[in-house]
């Protein structure tokens, strides 16, 4: 997890324009400090209602399933440079 935390934000430094840095990542912060409870909120209730933890953890994993789709439809190279940044090599 640690790491897909660390490529999003990479990724999102990226798409931000030039002097609105702070602006963008206090957003960012916001919704994931907003947001962090939803995981265990969900692991928690699918626990407590089926009793197995499997279930717990295939409801974690539709967070991940969900941002794989949202993702689908950003075109990270096109954001890049409409923000006036320079496209890594490597994308």
């Amino acid at each position: 997890l640690g790491g897909s935390q660390a490529l999003s934000r990479s990724l999102f430094s990226l798409m931000i324009p030039k002097g609105q840095e702070a602006e963008y990542f206090s957003l960012y912060e916001v919704s994931e400090r907003g947001t962090s409870w939803l995981g265990p909120l969900l692991f928690g209730l699918a626990l407590q209602y089926t009793g197995s933890y499997r279930i717990g953890i295939l409801s974690v994993a539709v967070f991940f399933v969900l941002g794989l789709v949202l993702l689908i439809f950003v075109n990270a190279r096109e954001a890049i440079l409409e923000a006036g940044n320079e496209v890594p090599a490597r994308l």
